[in-house]
């Protein structure tokens, strides 16, 4: 089951039982002194506990043959950078002079539990503060690069996630035919962003309102899992809520007047958002597709199976063409950048 890493050679989850879990972690010296409360992820297997000590933790279980050591490692000495410039954000626990432990077959790092309640989507004042967070966050991660983690790219986003798409069985039989009347011309239009013309950074790769905690007024940044090299726009687009065209505007006005007072910002960028959108919309199908075979995921996204959920994917891929079709969302004409 073990390869050179110390990582199981499969995704599989099933040997990682309650025992497995408790001896893993009583190897690194903590000692869940409550149950153990499996927390909503799917990739990975997260789990919060009391430890004797008192205090909350949360242990995080990688998927086995997802990333390598060296990408976990670096995932851990970005977050240790950015707390050491005081940017909030979670980073494992140095066990035993290390953030990455093996057990059995499995990859497991310990992490402190942080509370903390969810940001509001849409509100000014909100986006402001979000826009200096990351802003922060980019500040820091330009001082250095990835040499292990992924970058932003058509190829693995688009045609890799197609391919995937192709192979799988779950798309109703009723409806390929329109799946992929739309889905061709999409990932056709999308191949077609100049990435190449855009600076690259480190990023947090996921950053959506679901991986950020707002506690004691102040936003903490959880989730690095998905870390990688790309655009800065990465990092802001998911913050724009709604479908109106207006409020999107300003709310992306909003967001890049925070961002600035910490790290320029490329004007040039507001082009890749639609792009980056339609990478998103057939990425996570195909995402879905590869770990269906996950019952965890079977349990979590059960409609994923329905025709429902195929009818309304066709009906996003239009909407996202279409989208594609308009002129960009740009900064407001007196937006000094």
């Amino acid at each position: 089951m073990n390869n050179a890493t110390g990582a199981a050679t499969d995704f599989s989850f099933s040997g990682l039982t309650p025992d497995v879990i408790a001896n893993a972690l009583a190897s690194v010296g903590v000692d869940p002194a409550s149950g153990l409360l499996a927390l909503n992820s799917y990739e990975n297997r997260v789990y919060q506990f009391v430890a004797d000590d008192t205090k909350r933790y949360v242990a995080k279980f990688y998927r086995p043959a997802r990333w390598r050591d060296a990408q976990i490692l670096e995932e851990h000495a970005f977050t240790a950078e950015l707390l050491a410039e005081d940017v909030p954000a979670v980073a494992p626990l140095e066990l035993d002079g290390a953030t990455l432990h093996y057990f059995e077959g499995y990859r497991f790092s310990v992490f402190p539990s942080v509370g903390g309640r969810a940001v509001e989507p849409g509100d000014m004042n909100e986006l402001e503060r979000i826009g200096r967070q990351i802003g922060r966050l980019h500040a820091v991660a330009r001082q250095g690069e990835f040499k292990h983690r992924g970058t932003i790219n058509a190829d693995y986003f688009v045609t890799q996630s197609l391919q995937t798409l192709r192979q799988t069985e779950l798309i109703p039989e009723g409806l390929q035919n329109a799946f992929w009347a739309i889905a061709e011309p999409l990932a056709e239009r999308l191949l077609t962003t100049d990435l190449a013309a855009y600076d690259k950074q480190r990023l947090h790769g996921d950053c959506h309102l679901g991986n950020m905690l707002l506690r004691e007024d102040e936003l903490t940044f959880v989730d690095f899992d998905d870390a990688l090299t790309g655009p800065a726009i990465q990092d802001l687009w998911m913050m724009l809520a709604g479908d109106d065209r207006q409020e999107r505007w300003m709310q992306l006005d909003a967001l890049v007047s925070g961002y600035e007072e910490f790290c320029d910002f490329d004007a040039r960028e507001t082009a890749l958002i639609e792009p980056l959108r339609g990478f998103r919309i057939i990425h996570y199908m195909a995402w879905l597709a590869r770990r269906w075979q996950d019952t965890a995921f079977q349990r979590a996204f059960p409609w994923f199976a329905e025709q429902r959920y195929w009818e309304q994917q066709v009906l996003a891929m239009k909407e996202q063409l279409a989208a594609l079709q308009e002129a960009p969302l740009e900064l407001h004409p007196n937006f000094n950048c």
